[in-house]
């Protein structure tokens, strides 16, 4: 079937070429055919969609535009609060009654009169990059070959796999280190992460209040503006392309290329050949500071003090419980002083701020997404072998949320496993409406990820 962008879908429900109904009916018929495969939610709630889709279609038959979501299917992570959906964020108790209470982000969607279809799972506490989740169980990439399952990538690792298996036409997820962009490029999504303090993590259960910024997942770069307009209020309408003649993109070379698959280091190279063919002046780059940032991450930077402050507070029974793999990392937050972490505060804001100087030779830096193929879910149930994936599927995203910029992934190809790859886009802070209009024109030469990478092999064999 032709792939119809979230602009088109819009335009037939209002003019009545489409019913909200029937575009529920074919989510639920995406979860029905693949669920027990791919396992993307952990709270489905297709019958209660179904209902609320049937009186949307009331609405547009009289005529009432409640904004741009109106009818559309909408997957939201579960670490956000959504009315008589449960809240575990990753964990093995379902949060107090209250934690359902929707934060303006979800609260927009449900004023649009879009559809929530249920909450996707994620890692535990949203504290990791892999996907895996030892109490719930694990998304499958729908990448992956029948008989060797891969990580969809974390810690939104239900929300690519959701728009994969079309339960979804928009993910709502949450990137603190890269928890859009992973699971966006290992599935073959495409994610944006807001600047911090641009969309309220109010109704988000945190990780790290200094570093968590609320992000979308859409199948396009053209739908992730048509979401990011809808849910910004910033703009009325979506933006347009920028053309890719004069377009300086910066190649950040430090770091960022160290431990890559080759094919992944060819699908970049491939892209980048074709926006300097289409005009743009791609020129390579020393990214300052960020071999000090990283070390901070490496160290637990924020995330790790910041989270075990709020278990302390808000949870201290879940901390013998938490998943192995977040638990050490949370204890450990028990060595960092108060000194110390004001210190990383200090270093991560300093070094944004000096890093903005490359802007004023570039209008958007470019790096691999994530440097690694998806990891086989058997493999990561080695401590070591899992600490090691981690950080090499964080360290490029982690960049930008270190320098509290903003920054949005697209699919750049299949690597040698038959799983996507990514290329990242680095602007500014708040400079969101302007990055997403170079992506555009990005996209329109590299390809729209449906016509570039098809339809996933576990998809096409479900039943």
């Amino acid at each position: 079937m032709k792939h119809q962008s979230l602009a088109q879908i819009a335009q037939n429900l209002r003019q009545h070429k489409l019913s909200a109904a029937e575009l529920v009916a074919k989510a639920v018929a995406g979860f029905d055919s693949s669920e027990s495969v791919v396992h993307a939610y952990k709270h489905w709630a297709g019958t209660q969609a179904a209902r609320q889709a049937d009186a949307v279609d009331v609405f547009f038959e009289a005529g009432q535009d409640h904004g741009p979501l109106m009818g559309m299917p909408v997957s939201v992570k579960d670490l956000y609060g959504v009315p008589n959906m449960p809240v575990f964020a990753g964990t093995d108790t379902a949060f107090a009654e209250s934690w359902q209470a929707p934060g303006p982000l979800v609260q927009s969607v449900i004023s649009q009169l879009g559809i929530v279809m249920g909450k996707t799972h994620t890692v535990e506490f949203a504290f990791g990059g892999i996907g895996t989740n030892p109490h719930w169980g694990a998304p499958v990439n729908p990448w992956s070959g029948k008989d060797a399952p891969r990580v969809s990538g974390g810690s939104s690792s239900g929300a690519g796999v959701s728009l994969a298996q079309g339960s979804a036409l928009v993910a709502l997820g949450t990137d603190t280190a890269g928890s859009v962009r992973i699971p966006a490029a290992f599935t073959g999504q495409c994610a944006l992460k807001t600047t911090h303090g641009r969309w309220s993590t109010q109704g988000i259960v945190p990780l790290s209040p200094s570093l968590d910024t609320p992000g979308v997942l859409c199948r396009t770069v053209e739908d992730l503006a048509f979401a990011f307009a809808a849910l910004d209020g910033s703009d009325k309408d979506p933006v347009g392309p920028r053309g890719l003649s004069g377009l300086r993109i910066g190649v950040i070379e430090n770091v960022v290329w160290d431990e890559i698959d080759p094919t992944i280091a060819a699908n970049t190279e491939a892209a980048l050949s074709t926006l300097e063919a289409k005009g743009a002046i791609v020129s390579g780059l020393t990214l300052p500071g960020v071999d000090a940032v990283l070390e901070i991450f490496r160290q637990g930077g924020l995330a790790a003090p910041e989270l075990r402050s709020f278990m302390d507070a808000d949870c201290p029974d879940r901390i013998t419980r938490l998943d192995p793999m977040v638990r050490a990392r949370v204890e450990g937050a028990d060595q960092i002083s108060s000194t110390e972490y004001l210190r990383r505060r200090d270093v991560l804001a300093k070094t944004g701020r000096d890093g903005l100087s490359v802007f004023d030779r570039f209008d958007v830096l470019l790096s691999p997404t994530v440097p690694v193929s998806a990891p086989l879910q058997s493999d990561m149930t080695d401590g070591a072998a899992y600490r090691t994936a981690n950080m090499l599927a964080l360290r490029n995203t982690a960049i930008v949320n270190l320098f509290g910029w903003c920054a949005l992934t697209l699919p750049s190809g299949i690597d040698g496993n038959g799983i996507p790859s990514g290329i990242q886009l680095i602007a500014p802070p708040m400079q969101e409406t302007r990055l997403l209009a170079i992506a555009l024109g990005v996209e329109a030469a590299v390809g729209r990820a449906p016509e570039l990478l098809g339809r996933p092999p576990l998809l096409s064999s479900a039943t």
